[in-house]
């Protein structure tokens, strides 16, 4: 059992060595930090936190370093989540406040989030997977030639050109738009594709191979709609960190390119009281990002929760400003889109 000083001295280690990146040692503590007794009996608090295994000697150092265990422990009894500043808030609400749609909007998150935490910045669409189709617009933009657009209820836009094999006139174009929307609105994305050659079949003989070119475009909208995805911004971060890292930094950054291991992490992380989820060290050894810690927080899309943010990083991270940092960017987030999915 860790006692309380023990644990107090645990923080201040963390804290230290990820200022500093050196070792710290039982008289650097007991000279900046208020504990009240000796580097001595520092030594011993020391001496217990190594025997759980919390913090380790680097090398032949005098001083000390956090585990992955003993970061666990830090965030885990982590009470002060320090605060971002006004300014920090600010720029939240300008860069964001400012956003044209959902692409931009998640576009500007994940470069914002980069930017206040310093880190590799990972922000998931919101699920497509439970996307319903709202609308689906047809634009003619030449004799043969049509924009197919396809909205979703979580303000995603998809936009395709298509050229088709006879001449459309404006009431042609009404009848594929009224017809698309009449059997695709208000489904899902896997009915919606579903329901798409039944469409075909609505049409006479003359129109049909124009309606099937049209609908072959809008299933693969749709179809590409289903497929989860990530933004990522701030990989640059990692090369800045990375003497934090033992060996080679290549396979973080490959599993960085490979979305679909970071959207399995995302899946298997669960959140904490404060909805926050952390995942450190060798807990993510089996998704090869054994020397990383990962922080996430779910957001609001436009009706329900659907999605995460967060950032990943070398487990030698200031953990409280990037929970906070994390927390208030997907609180904005929420708040945005939930004004977006209100005006639209």
């Amino acid at each position: 059992m860790v006692s309380e000083r023990s644990l107090e001295v645990l923080r201040v280690i963390v804290q230290d060595y990820v200022a500093s990146r050196e070792p710290v040692g039982s008289k650097s503590i007991a000279e900046r930090h208020s504990f009240g007794v000796s580097a001595a009996t520092i030594r011993n608090d020391m001496a217990l936190l190594e025997e759980e295994e919390l913090i380790t000697a680097p090398h032949t150092s005098s001083g000390r370093v956090p585990t992955d265990k003993g970061y666990r422990l830090f965030v885990d009894h982590l009470s002060e989540v320090r605060p971002l500043t006004q300014a920090q808030r600010h720029a939240i609400e300008t860069f964001l406040g400012s956003s044209v749609d959902v692409d931009d909007v998640l576009a500007r998150t994940v470069r914002l989030l980069s930017q206040l935490t310093h880190q590799v910045a990972l922000v998931q669409y919101p699920s497509r997977s439970q996307a319903k189709v709202r609308h689906v617009e047809l634009v003619a933009l030449a004799t043969r030639r049509l924009m197919t657009v396809v909205i979703t209820d979580t303000g995603h836009v998809d936009q395709r050109i298509v050229e088709v094999p006879a001449d459309l006139d404006d009431a042609f174009i009404a009848d594929l738009r009224q017809r698309f929307n009449e059997s695709l609105s208000g489904l899902g994305l896997l009915e919606a594709a579903a329901a798409l050659p039944g469409a075909v079949d609505r049409f006479a003989p003359d129109r049909a191979p124009t309606a099937t070119v049209v609908a072959a475009t809008l299933q693969e909208q749709v179809t590409a709609n289903r497929q989860e995805k990530l933004l990522i911004a701030g990989a640059a971060n990692l090369v800045r960190t990375e003497d934090d890292f033992h060996g080679s930094i290549l396979p973080v950054l490959e599993a960085v390119e490979e979305q679909v291991v970071l959207l399995r992490l995302f899946s298997e992380m669960e959140a904490d009281q404060r909805g926050i989820s952390v995942s450190i060290g060798r807990e993510n050894e089996s998704f090869g990002l054994g020397e990383t810690s990962v922080l996430a927080s779910g957001y609001t899309g436009i009706g329900t929760a659907v999605a995460r943010l967060g950032v990943l990083g070398p487990t030698r991270m200031d953990y409280s400003s990037n929970i906070s940092a994390v927390r208030a960017v997907a609180r904005y987030l929420s708040r945005t889109l939930g004004e977006a999915g209100a005006q639209g």
